[in-house]
């Protein structure tokens, strides 16, 4: 179910940039958008996530190290390429996963959160990230953010066309302004669902991958706990999709669950006990 919902949000935000597109400059308009976006995605699949490890200062770790180990005995377990196994000197515990593909991903840990779990539950972890490698999540939420963020931009050109009289002139300037407002809200709103679709996915993964969901559930409840208390330095809202735990939740404001980049931690929590019987 969670696959559907990720494809039929993923087509709905690309039907979303080409009206956009169109409401800009008709078909030229929708023609040059895809292709801008298309040179995005380009960038993004070659470099994001370099970028994102360089952001947060990633120091790979070396191969004798116990969370080398897990990562190790883990991707043997799913059958995928081992990944490069990155810490971050952060005493906010969080974890993420970046890559285009598995054989060429990247697992990142705080130091915070190897100081605040034990073995099992930082297992359950690298199983959640492992989950998320394995089934391409990376490249999909990458591609959701980069459409949504190539949206919010065309829409702001939209907005100074229609005030200076360009655009498509087959639509009433009242309603291209109205649409460039309304739909990098409802493209926000599509990338945050296929985030969370993504999340709930990877719960999964790794609660089958390790073999007891209940790793995984004293982790989340431990790292919800202490995001609260703090955020992770130098987190920016375009990552915040990557991390198991929202980065924000210190200082998060509620807009509502349209508005979230990750399930509630109660949910997952929920769902993983569900899975325990499934699984007996």
């Amino acid at each position: 179910m969670e696959q559907v919902k990720t494809v039929f949000f993923l087509t709905l935000l690309s039907v979303v940039f080409v009206t956009v597109g169109f409401m800009l400059a008709g078909s030229s308009g929708a023609t040059i958008a895809l292709l801008v976006v298309g040179g995005m995605n380009f960038y993004a699949y070659y470099y994001s996530d370099k970028q994102v490890l360089k952001h947060y200062d990633a120091q790979e770790l070396p191969t004798n190290h116990y969370i080398y180990k897990i990562v190790l005995r883990l991707i043997n377990k799913a059958n995928i390429p081992m990944p490069k196994v990155y810490i971050i000197n952060d005493n906010t515990p969080n974890a993420f996963a970046t890559g285009r593909n598995p054989e060429n991903a990247a697992v990142a840990v705080t130091s915070g959160l190897l100081d605040i779990l034990d073995e099992k539950e930082i297992e359950g972890v690298i199983a959640h990230e492992l989950s998320h490698v394995k089934h391409y999540d990376i490249l999909i939420g990458t591609i959701a953010a980069t459409v949504a963020g190539a949206i919010a931009w065309v829409a702001n050109i939209m907005q100074f066309s229609s005030l200076f009289g360009g655009g498509n002139r087959n639509v009433h300037p009242i309603v291209t302004i109205a649409l460039a407002i309304i739909l990098p809200i409802a493209a926000s709103i599509v990338q945050m669902s296929v985030s969370r679709s993504r999340e709930y996915m990877a719960d999964e993964g790794a609660a089958r991958l390790t073999g007891d969901p209940s790793y995984l559930q004293s982790a989340l409840s431990k790292l919800e706990s202490y995001a609260k208390r703090g955020n992770l330095n130098h987190a920016t809202p375009e990552t915040a999709h990557m991390f198991i735990i929202n980065p924000f939740s210190g200082k998060d404001i509620k807009f509502g669950d349209l508005f979230r980049t990750h399930p509630s931690t109660e949910d997952r929590i929920a769902r993983l006990e569900e899975l325990k019987f499934e699984m007996r």
